[in-house]
């Protein structure tokens, strides 16, 4: 499994934007499982931060190795996540990346998420700061 907790920034003056694709993923859950079927997406969280000037969007995701990526989907609602990135999040600043150090899941959760050893996941620290830029 994959065990990521990732940081996106939120360009200026695109709060009201975030605002209305939150309350569309809402609206749209029972299109939204469909796809975290083939991405093999456990559970998926979107937090949101304000620290300072800046608004941030945090993804907390538990995933399966073999999952499908978004920009494969046949759905609209990944059409629209695909164009909401674009028009909303800022690439200059790229995504920040946690190291999961230690994951905690009762075996019986586990078992239902079909994950034989939760604690391998974990993965060694690095002291560096990881980002990912998207290329042109």
């Amino acid at each position: 499994m994959r065990v990521e907790l990732s940081r996106y920034r939120v360009k200026p003056g695109k709060s009201a934007r975030v605002d209305d694709w939150l309350a569309m993923l809402n609206a749209n859950m029972d299109e939204i499982k469909q796809t975290l079927v083939r991405e093999e997406m456990k559970v998926e969280v979107i937090f949101r931060e304000i620290s300072g000037d800046d608004e941030f969007l945090y993804w907390f995701t538990i995933q399966g190795e073999a999952g499908e990526e978004v920009n494969t989907s046949p759905f609209e609602v990944d059409r629209q996540h695909i164009a909401f990135f674009e028009e909303c999040i800022d690439h200059a600043y790229g995504i920040h990346d946690a190291q999961p150090q230690v994951i905690m899941i009762p075996d019986a959760i586990a078992r239902a998420l079909d994950w034989a050893d939760p604690t391998a996941d974990a993965v060694a620290f690095v002291r560096r700061e990881i980002v990912h830029r998207p290329t042109a």
